[in-house]
């Protein structure tokens, strides 16, 4: 290894470092990802040349094809690794505007009143049963919306429906498992699913199909136990008041439904659309978001209000976007691109393998507890690098690694309270102690977690999988 290879891995440990010890530091993790994503590079440019004789050999042979203008006065290293820059930084473009189409259309149908009917839907006097309501729907949700927009919904709804905080800490970290567990079967419904979609790694018909089972399982033995917990019917024993938010100046009841339709249902066909077209799914959340742009105006045109209006227009709401998480995509993101580009992370692809003798479940597990202590979007952006894809076998698309990863990614988040984005807003939103849920939760999600992948191996093997 060269000594610049170990100053960039020194370098990007150091900024993870700083990353996970976010709460300590009270430095922005994006500001710190994006420092990393310049210095990492900023090192690589010191000597490129030896990085892309080491990864890419026939680099010549390349830039002759895709370059055939180019004549002699040119260095030829220097062109070749602004394609490298200008492909990762394409690849991670197609995922963070697809976050930000996505989180702007959730924004959209939230501000307007459009989630007003899931607290309708959630109106019980048993405690166990809205337990379990509060559990499908947030599972289901997560799957079309982010599972942090999913947990802030129904924590909202959870304050309307359960005084007694003692109970709705309960409802709360079930929550946090039925959000992971939900956006893990789902291509749009975490973030690591993203990547691995927006790659090609797999598809929106294959992980729900092999992904579904695995995660219902992982959210229902959790839900099973801790529905003994609770007991009886609701403190005050009647039934809380709807809480809609429509004044005369809002949209109406059935405008508030369309906007929903539009924008929950828009996500839910993004799939269909990739498959139709067969364009990046990016292209078809901005199409989602330009009709529901579109009709949001219309609906407002016709109020009379403009003053009143304008802070619910589409065109306001879309500052809202948390562009602190993008842009901490982004440097995570192009910084683990930079670890690709000088082998460090097939070594590691390669030393894992060995490790455990080629055991994609074993691998692939130990990955979802990490992802419980270190955000998973670079762990899987890591895996991304480590494994290229094949044509056929366990790491073609679809094959067993891929969908194992977008399993244990995404639900591995709920065995710590910080293992998730989910996990970390309920955090804030409801005081629960990193203590409180490692006691009482953690080993209960792990319980969950294990299951999941059991139920996988089985479906893989015995079902999904024909002995000849």
């Amino acid at each position: 290894m060269s000594t610049l290879s170990l100053a960039i891995i020194i370098v990007f440990v150091a900024g993870y470092l700083f990353i996970a010890l976010e709460s300590v530091t009270k430095v922005n993790k994006a500001a710190v990802a994006l420092l990393m994503f310049v210095v990492v590079w900023t090192l690589y440019m010191l000597n490129p040349g030896y990085f892309v004789s080491l990864m890419h050999p026939q680099f010549l042979d390349i830039l002759k094809l895709e370059h055939p203008e180019l004549g002699s006065h040119v260095d030829p290293v220097l062109i070749f690794v602004t394609d490298i820059i200008q492909g990762h930084l394409g690849d991670t473009g197609t995922t963070l505007f697809f976050l930000m189409g996505a989180m702007t259309i959730v924004e959209v149908v939230d501000q307007n009143g459009g989630f007003d009917w899931v607290r309708r839907v959630m109106h019980t006097k048993s405690k166990r049963t809205l337990l379990w309501r509060i559990a499908f729907m947030t599972f289901f949700l997560s799957a079309i919306l982010d599972n942090m927009t999913t947990s802030i919904v129904m924590i909202m709804i959870l304050r309307k429906l359960v005084p007694q905080h003692k109970d709705r800490i309960i409802y709360a970290a079930l929550v946090i498992i039925a959000a992971n567990s939900g956006g893990a079967f789902s291509p749009i419904g975490d973030v690591t699913t993203i990547m691995l979609w927006n790659k090609g790694l797999i598809t929106a018909a294959g992980v729900i199909g092999e992904i579904f089972v695995p995660s219902l399982i992982s959210m229902i033995i959790p839900a099973l136990i801790l529905q003994m917990a609770l007991k009886g019917n609701l403190d005050d024993g009647t039934e809380p008041a709807v809480v809609t938010q429509a004044p005369a100046q809002e949209l109406g009841d059935f405008q508030r439904k369309v906007v929903f339709w539009i924008g929950v249902g828009g996500l839910m066909f993004v799939p269909v659309f990739k498959s139709i077209t067969h364009l990046p799914p990016f292209v078809g959340i901005l199409l989602v978001l330009s009709v529901l742009w579109i009709v949001t105006e219309v609906f407002y045109a016709k109020l009379q209000s403009e003053k009143d209006t304008r802070k619910k227009r589409v065109v306001n709401l879309i500052r809202n976007i948390d562009m602190s998480t993008i842009l901490f995509f982004l440097g995570i993101l192009m910084a683990v691109s930079c670890l690709e580009e000088i082998g460090a992370l097939s070594a590691v692809g390669k030393g894992l393998n060995v490790t455990f003798n080629g055991n994609h479940f074993m691998v692939t597990g130990i990955i979802g507890v990490l992802s419980s202590i270190i955000d998973n979007v670079p762990l899987v952006a890591g895996c991304m690098g480590m494994y290229p894809i094949q044509a056929v076998g366990d790491f073609a698309a679809d094959g067993i690694f891929w969908q194992l990863l977008a399993y244990c990614a995404g639900v591995g988040g709920s065995l710590l309270i910080i293992g998730s984005a989910a996990g970390v807003v309920v955090m804030g939103l409801e005081k629960i102690t990193f203590g409180w849920y490692m006691k009482h939760v953690s080993w209960i999600a792990f319980v969950g977690y294990l299951a999941g992948i059991l139920s996988y191996y089985v479906i893989r093997e015995f079902i999904f999988t024909i002995p000849l």
